[in-house]
């Protein structure tokens, strides 16, 4: 469940979980905690996650700590939609891609773990509950990625509208 952070015309964000206010640095470290934000305007209830994670970013670049090649970032703003379409789709891809890999290798890991003796071997029973456990939890993420997908398609038909205002 994403934490909901709402953004105040005085461009103070209010994480409605904890009751208080925070910093961009402090979404920053909640993100690296491994927590999904949503970041909604408080009026309208506009969805501004996507401006503030680019905001975060950009307060990195200026503070030198995550430094995005000069190069990418002329493309990006000469090429407009159609690179940024490319850099989306290549991301998602990527990001699949590297999630699927550290799954395998976890699993791999701990299937080599448990040859060698250094972790205990599941019981035939254990395995079966842990093998309907990971089925529903694969069915769960799957529905997690369709309704991100969607997500993403609602925004991508926002951004023309975007643009001709």
């Amino acid at each position: 469940m994403a934490y909901t952070i709402k953004r105040y015309s005085n461009r103070k964000l209010y994480d409605t979980q904890e009751s208080r206010y925070v910093t961009l640095e402090e979404l920053e470290e909640m993100i690296r905690a491994g927590r999904e934000i949503r970041v909604v305007d408080a009026s309208t209830g506009e969805d501004l996650t996507s401006v503030t994670l680019a905001q975060i970013l950009l307060e990195n670049e200026r503070a030198h700590r995550a430094t995005l090649p000069t190069a990418l970032l002329h493309q990006v703003i000469k090429h407009g939609e159609a690179w940024q379409d490319f850099l989306q789709r290549s991301l998602r891809a990527s990001l699949e891609g590297i999630t699927t890999s550290q799954r395998e290798a976890d699993r791999v890991f701990k299937e080599w773990a448990g040859r060698a003796g250094w972790i205990p071997t599941k019981e035939p029973e254990g395995e079966a509950r842990t093998s309907r456990e990971e089925g529903r939890e694969a069915e769960s993420l799957r529905g997690e990625v369709a309704s991100l997908k969607a997500k993403l398609r609602a925004l991508e038909r926002r951004i023309p509208k975007k643009r001709k205002k």
